[in-house]
């Protein structure tokens, strides 16, 4: 029991000073918004960026650029150490960034220029950017299938996001699986427990959802209602995207339509509650305590966990589903490492991180350290398996909720991505909005898919 307070407080600590930074946001307060601020950014492609000197880097070392002393950063410090155990010599030349879209920029002035040399070895990408920087810069990576890595040893829908027509480029980090928190005192209030929501419909959901408002005045899940997420979660559950063939996938999407009236009823019944924003989400609703239920990618975790009080009285479980009868699984953020053009140790640097994230002999080693130290949560299905993460955690009872995630990111449905899925967030959000302020829901649907061709064909 000891050991196991130790960890909690240990994990406690160093994610909550992560905060939202699981995600891939950098310094940003959470993933999904930063994600939408560099892509902006790369636009203007103003902003400088820190340099990597590779020539002169010996034998033994590696230049990496990542964000976030707090999360991502203690993440591959970890893994320099695991690596020593092979290579004493080892050194790891970790070049700090401020955020997410520094990479991004860095990457595109040195394709812009056709100079490559002021990349570092590796850079740490965000999941949802990837594609678009393959598909607009091939030259500038370095594929990885001859690399020792068991690619079964991860979630499909993970390895989606770094694998491009076959091809695989990176090595996943950190796990974005998407949980559902619950307060089950808040629950066993209402006449309910964990079981009683866990592989349900959103039907049944939201009659449990006004139930337990009407029973305690609490909301059983909050979303930010301008970086609406929901959509995007509760659709992957079914397996479904927002986009198809590369083309704008909301009308005639009947999931997507019943998604949008699930969404609409339940703030309609005091289910849900929209929040006006990021921080009247983290800090007002959850923090706030209005909630009795938490769905966001696991990286909502140390946002949870900032009310000390509450400490034992929470469970993670899957998502509800539309027709229920099954457990729901979706993600929400992550990054991956990719090998630049600039790297003249690609041999190297495929080992390295083949030993540490990719599944190999330093993978336990490195992801209980990242756990510990930093929060990062693996997507490794078998370093997932080892005693600290099977440690219970005290603020949920005793879950080994770090396994439980790793379990849970290995059954996520792959579905399709698409450049402007941000774009797309926003105004699938404006569209909700006006739903529950009456709006026809068809003809909402039809004006957000019209404004999202119009930004895919810009």
């Amino acid at each position: 029991m000891k050991k196991r307070q130790v960890l909690s407080l240990m994990l406690a600590a160093s994610m909550a000073a992560t905060m939202m930074a699981g995600c891939g946001s950098g310094s940003d307060s959470k993933s999904s918004e930063s994600a939408t601020t560099s892509s902006q950014g790369n636009a203007g492609g103003e902003k400088d960026t820190a340099k990597a000197d590779v020539s002169s880097e010996d034998e033994h070392t590696l230049s990496v650029f990542a964000w976030d002393k707090n999360f991502n950063i203690p993440a591959l410090e970890a893994a320099e150490k695991a690596y020593q155990k092979k290579d004493p010599d080892f050194k790891l030349n970790i070049v700090e960034q401020s955020q997410s879209s520094d990479v991004e920029n860095a990457v595109t002035l040195a394709a812009s220029s056709g100079d490559y040399s002021q990349l570092a070895d590796i850079v740490l990408f965000q999941d949802h950017y990837f594609n678009k920087y393959v598909t607009d810069y091939p030259d500038a990576w370095v594929a990885v299938d001859d690399a020792s890595v068991n690619w079964d040893d991860f979630g499909a829908e993970k390895l989606s996001y770094s694998t491009i027509n076959g091809t695989h480029y990176g090595f996943p980090v950190d796990n974005g699986t998407a949980i559902f928190a619950y307060r089950t005192d808040i629950l066993e209030q209402a006449g309910y427990t964990i079981q009683d929501v866990t592989g349900i419909s959103w039907d049944r959901w939201l009659e449990i959802g006004g139930d337990v408002y009407t029973k305690t005045g609490k909301y059983l899940l909050s979303m930010d209602g301008d970086g609406n997420d929901l959509p995007y979660m509760m659709l992957q559950a079914e397996g479904v995207s927002q986009f198809k063939d590369g083309k704008a996938n909301l009308v005639g999407n009947e999931k997507f339509k019943a998604v949008i009236d699930v969404i609409a009823r339940g703030v309609a019944n005091k289910s849900i509650y929209l929040a006006n924003d990021w921080s009247d989400y983290t800090d007002q609703t959850i923090v706030g305590d209005m909630v009795a239920g938490v769905m966001n990618g696991n990286w909502i975790i140390p946002t949870i966990e900032q009310v000390t009080e509450n400490s034992g009285k929470w469970a993670i479980t899957s998502l509800p589903t539309l027709d229920g009868g099954k457990e729901g699984y979706a993600s929400n953020g992550g990054s991956s490492l990719y090998i630049t053009a600039n790297c003249k140790k690609a041999d190297l640097a495929k080992d390295f991180l083949a030993y540490t994230f990719g599944g190999g002999e330093g993978a336990k080693e490195t992801y209980d350290a990242a756990l510990t130290n930093g929060g990062v949560i693996t997507t490794c299905i078998s370093a997932g398996k080892s005693d600290v993460y099977n440690q219970g955690v005290d603020y949920f009872n005793g879950q080994a909720v770090y396994a439980d995630i790793v379990a849970m990111g290995a059954n996520v449905p792959i579905v399709e991505q698409n450049d402007f899925h941000y774009p797309c967030r926003t105004l699938v959000a404006g569209a909700i909005h006006n739903v529950i302020s009456g709006a026809d829901i068809d003809s909402e649907i039809k004006s957000a898919q019209e404004s999202l061709e119009f930004q895919m064909e810009q």
